[in-house]
């Protein structure tokens, strides 16, 4: 299990990749995201910011989500987050699009409350097949010391 010691300054984690697929994104749109352009190919067309198609940005942290936690969360002493400084949604996720990226420890802490609890803050980024940049975020991971995860 990877804990907060794990979780050294610039450490690297790959992630992906993850196909966005057309009925994925359709079916993400409707529950949360129905705007047209995230719903109807012809809507999609028609707005000329993006062109087609193209999936809720939301949907694409989701995708970030599952790739983090296929990626390391999943073996790692995560107790959460405390928040997402930002997102930054760089260019259209299109049906098909294979996304790819990296997770990159960009520094890390003790909690001054919790000995036992360390404050990671990562970076995030993910590309589509062409190499073009589609999402870039940073947030905090809070993660058990190998104290903390063994009691």
């Amino acid at each position: 299990m990877l804990t907060y010691e794990d979780f050294v300054e610039g450490r690297e984690f790959p992630l992906g990749p993850y196909v966005a697929e057309r009925e994925e994104m359709l079916a993400f749109a409707r529950e949360f995201d129905p705007q047209p352009f995230h719903l109807d190919e012809a809507a999609g067309g028609a707005n000329e910011l993006v062109g087609s198609l193209t999936a809720s940005g939301w949907h694409t942290c989701s995708m970030l989500m599952r790739m983090m936690a296929d990626s390391f969360l999943l073996g790692a002493s995560s107790q959460g987050s405390p928040g997402v400084d930002f997102v930054d949604w760089k260019a259209p996720v299109r049906p098909g699009d294979s996304l790819a990226g990296t997770a990159r420890v960009l520094s890390r802490r003790m909690s001054s409350k919790r000995p036992t609890l360390g404050i990671a803050k990562l970076s995030a980024t993910l590309s589509n097949q062409a190499g073009t940049s589609v999402l870039v975020s940073e947030y905090a991971l809070l993660l058990l010391t190998r104290e903390g995860a063994a009691s």
